[in-house]
């Protein structure tokens, strides 16, 4: 959480405070830490105001901890709590977005901030402190893997189509650039790329989603088993391999026989076949996403990546200027998207935006390459 470690000190063996004098770099960093923990608390509540049921309950547990945190640091400061520090930067920004937004995005940070806890390395903080922060790492990761789910099919489809418009546009039109054609041709294959391209990713995602959400339900048990056990042959059925092949244990397979069989009175474990009639209450494949969600979310964001290295020609550059000015909006474009995805991800968004401006910068270098030998074959 907070992000002020001091490594050379080590750790006793007990949970007490290591020094009863404290120096004046204790005081500064025991003010940071109580700054710190009054944000991340507040972090917690915000994001509670937005939720409800378990989330709600986890969110304010996890406030409620900080709270923990803060007395400690209170009461080794003392009277020098009096003089308060500013929350870090970090911690600043995180209640920014938990207060304005509220999103997936603020438990990601939130999580990346929880896994670098520098309690574990200051004798300052107890045992139990350091083990709460890395707990409160996976308490925050199972809440963010939530809206993650929640988000992936029609985010993933978002995400892919952006990159695909941005790299394969520019590309496009740094290599009809680099053979010589007039400026109006490069902008014409742009809109015509932007177009087609779209179309393709919408058609493409709709497809390949339907098809997944199609064969996930295909391996779902059917209640078959409950219509026809009543008439099966008592001796002589073939029951117990329905079971067996959903992956239960002989033991398991032979009990649900026998409950199915009428032998047993209690259903003691309904999950695999039960109530068919009932409606589902919720998407049972909301990882996938919809169809429809996937294939306009594609659309739109291809052509919102496709149309960023048209931008200059579209505004009357020409020539190498354009081609600079698209290649840098297609870098910050990419570097933004790459970001976004290693926030999401949990990892470095510098890393994944260096990636992603890498591959694409990479790509249409090639492509600028074949067009010049193009240009010069054919001229």
């Amino acid at each position: 959480m907070s992000q002020h470690p001091n490594p050379s000190q080590a750790r006793p063996a007990d949970s007490t405070p290591s020094s009863p004098q404290p120096t004046p770099a204790d005081i500064r960093r025991w003010r940071q830490y109580l700054a710190d923990e009054r944000a991340e608390a507040a972090v917690y509540r915000d994001l509670a105001q937005n939720r409800d049921g378990e989330e709600r309950a986890i969110l304010l547990a996890l406030a409620e901890a900080e709270g923990r945190h803060e007395a400690h640091w209170l009461r080794l400061l003392g009277d020098h709590a009096q003089k308060s520090r500013p929350a870090s930067l970090r911690s600043q920004f995180l209640g920014f977005l938990a207060r304005h937004f509220g999103s997936v995005f603020v438990l990601a940070l939130a999580q990346r901030a929880e896994g670098r806890s520098p309690y574990a390395l200051d004798p300052n903080a107890t045992d139990a402190m350091a083990a709460d922060e890395q707990i409160h790492e996976e308490v925050v990761r199972g809440l963010a893997t939530r809206g993650r789910n929640r988000l992936a099919g029609t985010f993933r489809a978002a995400v892919f189509g952006a990159n695909d418009g941005l790299v394969s546009n520019l590309s496009l039109v740094v290599g009809m650039a680099a053979s010589g054609v007039a400026s109006g041709v490069v902008l014409l294959s742009g809109v015509a790329g932007l177009l087609a391209g779209a179309m393709s990713m919408a058609a493409g995602e709709f497809v390949s989603v339907r098809s997944q959400r199609e064969l996930l339900a295909a391996t779902r048990p059917t209640q078959i088993t409950l219509a026809a056990a009543p008439k099966l042959d008592i001796e002589h059925n073939e029951l117990m391999l329905v079971y067996l092949a959903r992956g239960m244990s002989h033991e398991a397979a032979e009990h649900r026989v026998a409950e199915r069989m009428g032998l047993l009175s209690c259903d003691c474990d309904p999950s695999l076949s039960l109530q068919p009639e009932l409606p589902e209450a919720e998407d049972q494949h909301e990882a996938v996403g919809t169809a429809w969600g996937a294939a306009l979310s594609s659309f739109c964001f291809f052509a919102s990546g496709a149309v960023v290295p048209i931008l200059p020609f579209l505004f009357g550059l020409t020539g190498v200027t354009a081609l600079v000015v698209a290649a840098v909006l297609v870098g910050l474009a990419l570097l933004a998207t790459g970001g976004i995805v290693g926030l999401l991800s949990g990892t470095s968004p510098l890393t994944r935006g260096l990636r992603q401006l890498g591959i694409g910068l990479g790509a249409a270098a090639v492509t600028y390459v074949l067009g010049l030998a193009f240009g010069t074959v054919v001229g």
